[in-house]
């Protein structure tokens, strides 16, 4: 990074290329509000901030996850080998589900353990 200043005073500032175009790209994320986050491949995934809102004000984050999956309840817990009353009482909080089920159902819902816990 090299900084200039303008005969007026204008301090103005060099990035490279690749700089410049990553913060055009966050930009752009920023103005469509979505919030980068990471999925079970590893990869990255755009999700609305608003997922990201209610995770971080202590929504239940396996029904956070399966309604932005536009999943039912009844279709979560089929995909993860568990009952549905099981996952009602993970969602309600009644139960914390054992590592085994959360990872069933990280593994239904593409989001890492680490996303449930």
């Amino acid at each position: 990074m090299q900084t200039i200043t303008t005969p007026s005073g204008e301090k103005l500032v060099v990035i490279p290329l690749e700089q410049y175009e990553a913060l055009l790209d966050a930009a752009d994320i920023a103005a469509a509000g979505k919030v980068s986050a990471r999925v079970r491949s590893g990869e990255e995934e755009l999700v609305p901030a608003s997922v990201v809102a209610e995770l971080v004000a202590g929504g239940n984050p396996v029904r956070i996850w399966r309604r932005h999956r536009g999943l039912t309840a009844r279709t979560l817990a089929s995909k993860a080998g568990i009952s549905p009353a099981f996952l009602s009482e993970i969602e309600t909080g009644r139960k914390e589900g054992s590592v085994s089920a959360l990872k069933r159902l990280a593994g239904a819902l593409n989001v890492d353990l680490d996303d449930l816990v």
